[in-house]
């Protein structure tokens, strides 16, 4: 396979993903979507589709392929590591009231709806079985690290571990992950309609969740990013990922386990953050420059990234 045909195979990865997220982009200054449209369809994936996508996925799935438990370990160190080094970075170059806004921007991904996408279309079935497990860890570890960052750099907060147990412990991803589990395992059969019924509703989750994210990009606001907004951009999306799969890659992992990680550790900034940020009374201009910068610079960073690690060898 010649270099065109392997850049050819990438984009036909990457490409259908963040066609959707530029949809959404269009749609929104064609003000053929609104603000109100965001809002409930956000909701909706949230709350209802995605937790349908992620429990069909984990009871078609084979327990003992999709279980990848060194996978969610390295995964969990890894983000622990791209946290330290953000924060230290963070340390001498940003500013004190900043400080908080940037890790968080830095290693937070948006791996529940762009990671999950994109590993869907690289590696089908397995992707979101095994990218669907690993959200798990994900939930936890960025919620429980953004939460420790942005209380010890914004004054009067405080790190409230029983609140952020008992969000984490009502996630409905976390929930439909559980409630997946017997089925997976005791190979409990659903009825046939119910799982055709279930896959046309999760049909809806990417490309809407895709629009979504798309339809809250604001191009204007980015024309003022600061130099801090950019710094935590590229260090999100070239620096962590670029050090992560690396340091994957020496750990032993290859083929579908790395592409699942580096799809994971490439995914832009997750906008959870901005609401994170928004709660707190932050900085939510830094917060969502940020999360913007990051999702345009992804059609890119992640098209070049997958092409490379095929041109590797690697995946």
């Amino acid at each position: 396979m010649n270099l065109l045909e392997l850049f050819a195979r990438t984009l036909d990865v990457t490409l259908p993903v963040f066609a959707m997220v530029f949809l959404g982009l269009g749609l929104k200054r064609l003000r053929w979507i609104d603000s109100a449209f965001v809002t409930t369809a956000s909701a909706l994936v949230f709350k209802a589709t995605l937790p349908t996508l992620i429990f069909l996925s984990l009871i078609k799935a084979d327990l003992s392929v999709a279980l990848d438990v060194p996978l969610m370990v390295f995964f969990a160190a890894a983000t622990l590591g791209q946290f330290l080094l953000s924060w230290a970075w963070a340390h001498y170059r940003v500013a004190h009231d900043d400080r908080g806004i940037y890790v968080q921007g830095a290693f937070r991904g948006n791996c529940g709806i762009v990671g999950l996408a994109l590993a869907a279309g690289m590696y089908g079935n397995y992707g979101l079985s095994a990218g669907s497990l690993l959200l798990g860890v994900v939930i936890v570890v960025y919620n429980a690290l953004s939460v420790v960052i942005l209380a010890f750099y914004q004054p009067g907060q405080a790190t409230d571990w029983r609140s952020l147990l008992k969000h984490v412990a009502k996630n409905p991803l976390i929930l439909s992950v559980f409630a997946a589990l017997p089925f997976t395992a005791l190979s409990i059969p659903l009825p046939r309609w119910l799982i055709t019924s279930g896959d046309y509703f999760a049909s809806l989750t990417l490309p809407l969740a895709l629009i979504c994210i798309g339809a809250t990009l604001s191009v204007s606001s980015m024309r003022g990013s600061s130099q801090v907004a950019l710094g935590a951009s590229l260090m999100k999306m070239v620096v962590l990922p670029v050090l992560s799969t690396l340091a994957a890659w020496m750990m032993g992992f290859s083929g579908e386990q790395l592409g699942l990680l580096f799809l994971f550790f490439a995914s832009p900034t997750a906008a959870a953050s901005f609401v994170m940020v928004k709660a707190i009374g932050g900085n939510v201009a830094l917060a969502a420059n940020i999360i913007a910068i990051t999702t345009l610079m992804a059609s890119i960073t992640v098209t070049l990234g997958v092409f490379t690690l095929r041109l590797l060898g690697w995946i």
